[in-house]
C-alpha cells in the first residue's frame, strides 16, 4: 500500500484540474485551483512519511538509534500551504474586481477581455 498516497494525490489534483477546465464561474475556478493545490499537500506528506519515525528535534534520541522524519519536507509543506492561501486570496480579490467592473463572474461573458 505504499502507492496509495501517491494515487490519492494524483486523483485530487486531476479532480481539481477537471473542475478548473469545466468551470463556468470564476469563483468556482479559484476553488478548483485550491483543490489542485491540496493534491500537492498530500504528495508532500506522502514523500515525507516514514513508519515509526520521530521528530528530529528531540534531544533524547541517539543519532542513528531510530528513524527520524525529514524536516525539509515539513517545511516545504508549510510553505506550500502559505503560498496556496496567498494565491487564493489574490485570485479572489481579482474576481471581486472583475465582478465590480463587469457585473459578472462568467468567463464567457467577459467579451472586453478578449484579444
Amino acid at each position: 500500500m505504499d502507492v496509495l498516497p501517491y494515487l490519492v494525490a494524483v486523483w485530487i489534483f486531476l479532480a481539481g484540474c477537471y473542475g478548473l477546465a469545466t468551470s463556468r464561474n470564476l469563483i468556482h475556478a479559484v476553488g478548483c485551483l485550491s483543490v489542485c493545490q491540496s493534491g500537492t499537500y498530500v504528495l508532500l506528506l506522502a514523500v515525507g512519511y516514514r513508519d515509526d519515525a520521530t521528530a528530529p528535534v528531540f534531544s533524547d534520541v541517539e543519532p542513528g538509534s531510530r528513524p527520524v522524519v525529514d524536516p525539509v519536507v515539513q517545511a516545504l509543506a508549510l510553505t506550500d500551504v502559505v503560498v496556496g492561501a496567498t494565491v487564493t486570496a489574490l485570485l479572489l480579490a481579482l474576481v471581486i474586481q472583475v465582478a465590480k467592473r463587469h457585473g459578472t463572474v462568467d468567463p464567457d461573458e467577459l467579451s472586453e477581455l478578449r484579444g
